[in-house]
């Protein structure tokens, strides 16, 4: 238990998690353009997405004066977490960890730029179990002990608190929670399905009921999650938080799906709060690639519309603005941030879009070092839709040219990630090549590195399906005309006018 001391501290600590709305912590999600924006339309606290403490340590603190933000990067220039000082007071800190000495040295390193510290102890996702962190921490009440313990102790000027699931057996989940109580958490966040249960699952009345025990259990806020599949509205969040007789309430993906879930006055249209989104992604330079994932989470449905057809094409920030007609405030925006740079009397740092596109927006190639070896990386995706139904696609082209070059032939290193999605890395035309966009799987994923080839070559499609030559760079280098060579002639059909319409339409769905 915690002294008397820090009692006092730890009771105004509890009154920060009562009577409040809250976002939920989601991986990929989580990020400060969704923060902002559920700040914006009512939500007290938000917190951020899991981030291991592994990660968390090799970053370094930086106090990004252009974007007004508290930047934690890693060796690579790659930022990991992002705040300002709009959400100072309202954003918690989530951590995976399975180790109170890695996890007090994570909150050491942000708790000057956060509202409050919480672990997590409910994913149930592979990569959380298999390091003993997540919803693997349920089976040891004694690491949870050990883990917030040193947390309390070691932090005591920020609320500590953690997120559970439910156990298989009521005695269980009680027992852990009068554990969890007796560290001096500030609050608890109880999802009301066991680890094993699927999204998809409705938190059932024997959860509710549970929840229910847990609050009239303990003296500690306790916060209620998991009734996204019957919430749409204000209403709908506080119907289900009202029917948990909790303190507070937590949603995730009802405002993944909408987020001005947390309004007062109702839900707004979809496309408003996706270009309510845009703009803060933009303001806070966020990567395109998560910017366009919460997108299209939340068009859902709407990704078949003319609007999300175009968001699905785009791959930089500025491309998805486009597909809102948002052209000129990214434009105003860019402006604003050059001369905020000149103002301030400090190096302008070019975003994301500026060092990945040209001025009117189409993808350019550039050289980074990945394994010690040059690539030239190109942000780009492989469509089938964009090429002429009996023509080659990239791969096949490349091909062709490579033998009438008399190159060696094109060789694909395909791999998944992680956690979602394949990356191809081409080796052909004397270089390496491969997009930034992660694509669905593998055969997309070597057709876009086929087309990154041909495009940084210069080697493009005419609508005729003739390849044509316009020497654009080579690893990134300007070239003459006659540095790269030139072909004359019709690309062989990978697949012929006539008869291949079926092959080509089993394709298609394959790669899409």
């Amino acid at each position: 238990m915690p002294g008397l001391s820090s009692f006092s501290g730890i009771m105004s600590f509890a009154s920060k998690y009562s009577n409040k709305v809250i976002l939920a912590p989601m991986v990929r999600v989580g990020t400060l353009p969704s923060r902002l924006l559920a700040i914006k339309y009512g939500a007290d606290l938000v917190y951020t997405d899991e981030i291991i403490d592994h990660k968390m340590l090799e970053c370094k603190r930086v106090k990004n004066k252009l974007l007004k933000t508290v930047d934690f990067v890693l060796h690579d220039g790659k930022v990991v977490l992002r705040t300002c000082e709009q959400e100072k007071d309202k954003v918690v800190f989530q951590m995976g960890t399975a180790d109170p000495t890695r996890a007090l040295r994570t909150a050491q390193l942000v708790r000057n730029d956060v509202a409050g510290i919480d672990v997590n102890m409910g994913c149930p996702k592979p990569f959380s179990l298999k390091g003993g962190m997540g919803a693997a921490l349920l089976k040891h009440p004694e690491k949870i002990r050990d883990i917030l313990t040193t947390l309390v102790q070691g932090i005591p000027d920020k609320p500590i608190t953690c997120k559970i699931r439910l156990l298989p057996t009521e005695e269980e989940t009680l027992s852990l929670v009068k554990i969890i109580e007796s560290t001096g958490v500030a609050a608890i966040g109880v999802h009301g399905r066991q680890a094993g249960q699927r999204p998809r699952e409705p938190v059932t009345d024997l959860g509710l009921n549970l929840i229910r025990k847990i609050s009239q259990t303990v003296s500690v806020p306790i916060i209620a999650n998991g009734g996204s599949l019957d919430i749409e509205s204000r209403a709908d969040l506080e119907t289900f938080w009202k029917s948990t007789q909790c303190s507070s309430v937590m949603v995730a993906r009802a405002a993944q799906w909408n987020m001005s879930v947390f309004r007062h006055d109702g839900l707004l249209p979809v496309h408003d709060v996706c270009k309510e989104y845009l703009r803060y992604a933009v303001e806070y330079d966020n990567p395109c690639e998560n910017t366009k994932y919460c997108l299209m989470s939340t068009l859902r449905s709407l990704q078949e519309t003319p609007v999300g057809e175009r968001a699905k094409s785009a791959y930089t920030l500025r491309g998805l603005c486009a597909a809102w007609g948002l052209e000129d405030e990214y434009a105003s925006a860019i402006a604003a941030r050059k001369a905020r740079a000149e103002d301030l009397a400090i190096p302008y740092v070019a975003s994301n879009d500026e060092i990945r596109t040209s001025a009117d927006g189409v993808a350019v190639p550039r050289v980074e070092r990945i394994d010690d070896v040059d690539v030239t990386v190109m942000d780009l995706m492989f469509d089938i839709r964009e090429f002429p139904s009996g023509h080659a696609l990239p791969k096949n082209m490349l091909l062709h040219y490579c033998d009438k070059q008399k190159l060696p032939k094109p060789e694909y290193t395909t791999r998944p990630h992680k956690d979602k999605g394949f990356t191809s890395v081409l080796k052909a035309c004397y270089g390496r090549y491969m997009s930034s966009v992660r694509c669905s799987n593998k055969r997309r994923a070597e057709q876009t590195a086929a087309l990154v080839c041909l495009r940084a070559q210069g080697l493009d499609l005419n609508a005729d399906g003739t390849l044509k030559t316009t020497p654009k760079t080579v690893n990134g280098v300007l070239k003459t005309s006659d540095e790269v060579p030139e072909t004359a002639g019709k690309v062989t059909p990978m697949i012929d006018q006539a008869t291949g319409s079926h092959r080509r339409k089993r394709l298609a769905s394959e790669i899409a």
